[in-house]
């Protein structure tokens, strides 16, 4: 987010303060339970899921993964400045496959978390989605069983809908609110969840003698939203300094309404985890009693 030149503030809003501001936004965030922390990413981080759940978990976060895209393009329309639009195209552009081009990117990097698009080199395999095609392969997924809107939960696509309408919204304080909750909750650990569970869960197939499932998607993100963590709220103050957020009190209302839609997202996936709970290849006795094995 990058500051616009300064627009005339509404009756009454002269006195604003951004220490007590940015205390009441933050408050409002802290205190979400999508970012204090899910059941389903503290489930998760145990390594306990089945194939049927694992199948589940990237199914869905390949069609949010994708339909993000979507949301990010209309943002990118709708950017009230030139240099916002830019901001916008990095990570569109990232997300579809141009490396980061930074002092530190290697020539054969796919992967760098730091720099920019402008002047960098689009490589298929650093497409974002192309990783996941990669984690969902030895679950037995195909190209055709990820991404779609048809194969999200009706969770998961409300949440990518919410994202198009509040995220990608033409209103200046909407946008603004939905991006600064959305890069909170990226920020907020779950990826690092996510990622101790595919640790313990690969720790288990490789006793059994599976290959394991790649973590590159999973481990660049972390890396990544650890990044811009570190920005967030310099970049609200730009905007709020700059007269942007027309309205305090909207403004935590929307973020509130984004990161309820993130919450959805989660909860579909906890409930979901639950119905799968017990789809678990029956033990060789078992199959044995039942009469229906050949030995």
């Amino acid at each position: 987010m990058v500051a616009t030149p300064i627009r005339p503030l509404k009756a009454g809003t002269e006195s604003r303060s951004w220490p007590a501001f940015c205390d009441k936004a933050m408050a409002a965030v802290r205190a979400h339970p999508v970012v204090v922390g899910t059941k389903y990413c503290a489930w998760w981080s145990t390594g306990a899921a089945n194939e049927k759940q694992q199948q589940d978990l990237v199914q869905q976060f390949s069609v949010f993964s994708q339909l993000f895209l979507v949301a990010q393009l209309q943002k990118i329309i709708n950017a009230p400045t030139l240099e916002e639009m830019r901001d916008g195209k990095e990570i569109l552009a990232n997300e579809i496959g141009v490396v980061f081009r930074g002092k530190d990117t290697r020539a054969d990097s796919v992967a760098a978390t730091t720099g920019t698009v402008d002047g960098g080199v689009y490589k298929h395999r650093a497409a974002h989605f192309e990783w996941l095609l990669d984690v969902a392969e030895p679950l037995g997924l195909e190209f055709g069983d990820l991404g779609k809107r048809r194969v999200g939960s009706a969770d998961t696509v409300h949440f990518c809908d919410e994202l198009a309408r509040l995220y990608a919204n033409e209103d200046d304080t909407t946008s603004i609110a939905a991006s600064f909750a959305i890069e909170n909750w990226a920020a907020a650990g779950f990826w690092d969840e996510l990622i101790a569970g595919f640790k313990v869960i690969n720790e288990d197939r490789a006793a059994r003698g599976l290959r394991k499932i790649p973590s590159s998607f999973w481990t660049f993100h972390s890396a990544l939203e650890q990044q811009h963590a570190d920005h967030t709220i310099d970049e609200l103050k730009e905007c709020y300094d700059a007269g942007r957020v027309a309205d305090e009190d909207a403004f935590c209302d929307t973020m509130v309404e984004m990161l309820d839609a993130v919450q959805v997202f989660w909860d579909g996936l906890e409930a979901s985890r639950r119905k799968l709970e017990h789809d678990r290849p029956p033990a060789p006795e078992q199959l044995l009693h039942q009469g229906a094995t050949d030995f």
